[in-house]
């Protein structure tokens, strides 16, 4: 996928609705009251039809931090770079890849 396809993909919350978003905060909030329960990982993620490993991620962020913990936190955005590192970076760059070992 190009960088621009891949930026209007993405652009606007993983390319979801607002309804889309809700929706997915109400499967983690189901998964969180099976989590209660002390229903098992693999069960859950088949009845909300999620991978495992998200099922796993959101029992280790309850667990760590509660509720707010598998609270959707939206898309984490490209990190900003101030003009004097992306400077640096920039001439770091040009010496090349052999400069770096």
């Amino acid at each position: 996928m190009s960088e621009r396809s891949s930026a209007n993909r993405y652009s606007q919350g993983g390319g979801l609705t607002d309804s889309e978003r809700g929706g997915r905060e109400q499967v983690r909030l189901q998964a969180v009251a099976c989590f209660e329960r002390g229903e098992k990982n693999r069960e859950i993620a088949a009845a909300l039809r999620v991978s495992e490993r998200s099922v796993e991620r959101w029992r280790r962020q309850w667990r760590e931090e509660g509720l707010a913990g598998v609270a959707s936190k939206g898309s984490p955005g490209r990190p900003r770079l101030s003009d004097t590192q992306i400077a640096k970076l920039e001439r770091e760059l040009e010496r090349g890849p052999l400069a770096h070992g």
